[in-house]
C-alpha cells in the first residue's frame, strides 16, 4: 500500500505531456555559446549578400533562417534589436557565388501586394508601429522567401531607412509607382492612406488581368485540344484509309490527297515540326522582351484586332487613368507623373503618348494635346482629361474614367466570353468536317464505281 502511494506521488512529480523533454532542450539550448565578432566581420560588401544565421529567441528557442546584408556585423546587428542571442553567421558562400540573391528578388505579384499593402495599413491604424507591423508580417508569413523578405525590410528600417528607401533596396521586388506614392506619404504624413489607395489600385490591376486570361483560357485550351486530336488523327488515323484506298487502286480527290501530303509529311518531319515550333515561340518571346520596334509592332497588330483591341485599349486606359488620378490626389508634381507613367506601362503605343505629354508639358502646353484625335486614347477618356484641365479637378475626372472603362472592361469580356463558345464550336466542326470529308469522300467515289 506505501508502495502504490510513493509510486503515485512520483508520477504526480512528472512532467505532464512530455514537457519534461521540452524543458531539457531548452536547458542543452541555453549551454549554445553567443557569437564574438572580429573585424574581419565588420567588412562591407558592395551589395548585398546571402547570411545563414543561427540565434536563440527570448524563451530559449534556436531559430535557423537567413538575411541578406552587407556584412556580418549588419546581421548581428539587426538580430540583437529583435531581442535574439546571436550563436552563429556563416556567408552561404556557393549562394552567393552563383549570384542568386539578385535572381530571388523577383517581382511581388499583385495579388500579394494587396494583401500585403492592406494588412501593413490595417496594423499601423491600430497603433503598432511600422518596425513591429512589418515584424508581425514576417512571422505569420509561410513562405520562406517571403520571410526573407520582410526581413530584409525590418532590418532597413532599423537601420535608419525610410520605407520608401527600404522598398527601393530591394531590387525589383517592389513596383517603382508603389515606391513614388510611399516616399510622397512620408513627406506628407500621410502613409495609411497611400496604403490603402495602393491596395486598392493593385487589387483592380489584379482583377483585370484575371478577368483577361479567364476569357483567353477556354479558347486556347480548346485550340490545343483541337490540334492535339488533328495532329493525331492526320499521323495515325489518315494511313490507314490511305493504306486501303491505294490497295483497291481508287483514284483520290483533291481534299485527300492534300490531307495525305500533310501526313506523310508529318510523320517523316515531326521532330523537325515541333522544334521549328519552339524555335519560332522562342525568337518570338526574346524579340518582344529585348527589341523596341519589333514590340511595338506587335501590340499595334494586337490593338487593331476586332474585339481584342478594345480590351487591350480599355485596360491601358483603366491603368493610365488610375495611376494618373493616385499620383495627382497625392500632389505629385504633373511633370513627375508622366515620367512615372511612362516609366510603369509596357505598352509602346502609350509610352510615345506619354512621352509626347511630356514634350508638351516641356513646351508649356497642356497633356491633353497628346491625346487629342489618337486612335488608341477612347475620345470620351479625352474630354474628360480635358475637362480635368480646364476645371482643375484632373485627379477626380481620371477616376471617374478608370471607373467607367473598368465596367466597359467587364462588360465586353462577358459578351466575349459568351461568343466565344459558339466560334469554337464553329471553329471545331470546320477542322473536323475536312479531315472527315477527305476520309470519307473517296469512299463514296470507290461505291459510285461499283454501281
Amino acid at each position: 500500500m506505501v508502495g502504490g502511494f510513493k509510486s503515485f506521488v512520483k508520477k504526480l512529480n512528472q512532467p505532464i505531456g512530455g514537457s519534461g523533454t521540452s524543458d531539457k532542450k531548452k536547458q542543452e539550448n541555453l549551454k549554445l555559446k553567443t557569437m564574438e565578432l572580429t573585424p574581419a566581420d565588420a567588412i562591407k560588401n558592395s551589395q548585398n549578400i546571402r547570411y545563414n544565421y543561427t540565434a536563440r529567441d527570448k524563451e530559449g528557442n534556436i531559430i535557423k533562417a537567413s538575411l541578406d546584408a552587407l556584412s556580418k556585423v549588419d546581421v548581428h546587428s539587426f538580430l540583437l534589436n529583435q531581442g535574439y542571442d546571436v550563436i552563429a553567421i556563416e556567408e552561404a558562400r556557393l549562394f552567393n557565388k552563383l549570384g542568386l540573391v539578385q535572381l530571388t528578388t523577383s517581382p511581388m505579384k499583385d495579388k500579394d501586394l494587396n494583401f500585403f499593402l492592406t494588412q501593413l495599413s490595417t496594423y499601423i491604424k491600430a497603433g503598432i508601429t511600422l518596425v513591429d507591423s512589418i515584424s508581425i508580417l514576417a512571422k505569420q508569413a509561410k513562405s520562406k522567401k517571403v520571410k526573407n523578405l520582410y526581413n530584409r525590410l525590418v532590418f532597413e528600417l532599423t537601420s535608419g531607412e525610410t520605407l520608401s528607401e527600404a522598398f527601393a533596396k530591394q531590387g525589383n521586388v517592389f513596383p517603382r509607382l508603389l515606391i513614388n506614392m510611399v516616399k510622397t506619404s512620408e513627406l506628407t504624413g500621410n502613409l495609411t492612406g497611400v496604403l490603402d489607395d495602393m491596395a486598392a489600385y493593385y487589387k483592380t490591376k489584379y482583377e483585370n488581368r484575371k478577368q483577361i486570361i479567364s476569357a483567353m483560357t477556354y479558347p486556347s485550351v480548346i485550340f490545343v485540344v483541337a490540334v492535339v486530336v488533328l495532329v493525331y488523327i492526320i499521323l495515325y488515323v489518315v494511313p490507314e484509309f490511305t493504306d486501303m484506298y491505294s490497295q483497291i487502286g481508287s483514284e483520290l480527290p483533291a481534299i485527300t490527297l492534300a490531307i495525305v501530303n500533310i501526313s506523310d509529311f508529318l510523320a517523316a518531319n515531326l521532330l523537325y515540326v515541333i522544334l521549328v515550333i519552339v524555335a519560332v515561340i522562342t525568337i518570338f518571346v526574346i524579340l518582344f522582351k529585348y527589341v523596341m520596334k519589333f514590340r511595338y509592332a506587335v501590340q499595334w497588330l494586337f490593338m487593331h484586332v476586332p474585339v481584342v483591341k478594345n480590351i487591350i485599349i480599355y485596360n491601358e486606359v483603366i491603368m493610365f487613368t488610375k495611376t494618373f488620378a493616385s499620383l495627382i490626389n497625392y500632389d505629385v508634381f504633373i511633370t513627375d507623373s508622366m515620367e512615372i507613367l511612362g516609366k510603369i506601362t509596357d505598352n509602346e503605343i502609350y509610352k510615345l503618348l506619354i512621352r509626347d505629354a511630356v514634350i508638351n508639358l516641356s513646351n508649356g502646353n497642356s497633356v491633353s494635346l497628346a491625346f487629342k484625335d489618337h486612335w488608341a486614347f477612347p475620345v470620351i477618356a479625352y474630354e474628360m482629361l480635358v475637362t480635368g484641365e480646364r476645371t482643375g479637378r484632373l485627379g477626380s475626372m481620371m477616376t471617374q474614367v478608370s471607373d467607367y472603362y473598368n465596367t466597359e472592361q467587364k462588360n465586353l469580356i462577358t459578351q466575349l466570353k459568351s461568343l466565344i463558345e459558339p466560334v469554337m464550336i464553329i471553329f471545331l466542326a470546320v477542322v473536323v468536317g475536312i479531315v472527315l470529308l477527305a476520309v470519307i469522300v473517296p469512299m463514296f467515289n470507290m461505291y459510285d464505281e461499283i454501281m
